[in-house]
């Protein structure tokens, strides 16, 4: 893939300091306002910069793959490990190209082959993952854009469940309570509310509790995932 050169990785003494920074700024790091878009480049850059710390030792893409599955439905996305599993070397080498640098030789990071692999994750969009396309001075043939266009089945930002884009729409940037939401939708019979907007959207992944390992907590309130805030700064809030 590098013609004989190789990546750099952070220092075993440094593997711990790097890695909590790492952890920390994701932690602080706030999606609010963010588009899809956006949403897959931070990720990209994030998953790109944890696996060049090489923290896990043996099998670490292995284990990266497993850590960013977790991370994303704790986002709220829906993610299998069919994509991971069918080109695995692909993801490898996209790494590989994510965080590889050659001055000499006028070659810089480049993580336009991970893009592609989270948007065919995310969006269900069907980019060409093909590990010729990331040989460096190989630059011929490569694929641009989908191949295909994501349809409502495919990409999880495309739903036509109008009590869900309400309900987005309603809790935005806010953190409310269900009577707070029932209000803002003119809505009276809490049943109907639970079973027809807020189940559904935590179901599909758009909205979580506050204190998800308290349901029953005095003061808890429901706020947007990651995903329910794409959502929100999407164009699909139709």
């Amino acid at each position: 893939m590098l013609r004989g050169d190789t990546v750099f990785y952070v220092s075993a003494p440094d593997i711990r300091r790097a890695i909590e920074y790492d952890l920390e700024q994701e932690k602080a790091f706030d999606y609010t306002g963010l588009d899809i878009n956006q949403i897959v480049s931070h990720i990209t850059q994030f998953v790109s910069g944890l696996w060049q710390i090489h923290p896990f030792g043996e099998g670490y893409t292995r284990t990266t793959a497993v850590f960013i599955i977790q991370y994303l439905r704790s986002m709220g996305f829906y993610v299998e490990n069919d994509l991971f599993a069918n080109h695995s070397w692909y993801f490898r080498n996209a790494l590989v190209r994510a965080n590889y640098q050659n001055i000499q030789k006028g070659i810089k990071r480049d993580s336009v082959y991970l893009e592609r692999f989270f948007h065919n994750l995310l969006l269900g969009e069907n980019n060409e993952l093909r590990n010729r396309f990331m040989i460096v001075d190989a630059h011929e043939n490569i694929v641009t854009t989908p191949t295909s266009t994501p349809t409502s089945s495919d990409n999880p930002l495309l739903i036509d469940n109008k009590n869900i884009i309400r309900l987005i729409k309603t809790i935005a940037n806010n953190r409310l309570s269900v009577k707070e939401m029932m209000v803002a939708v003119g809505l009276k019979n809490r049943e109907n509310f639970m079973e027809y907007s807020l189940n559904p959207a935590i179901k599909e992944g758009f909205v979580s509790m506050l204190y998800p390992d308290k349901p029953r907590h005095p003061h808890q309130k429901y706020k947007l995932t990651i995903k329910g805030l794409a959502m929100y700064n999407s164009n699909n809030m139709v």
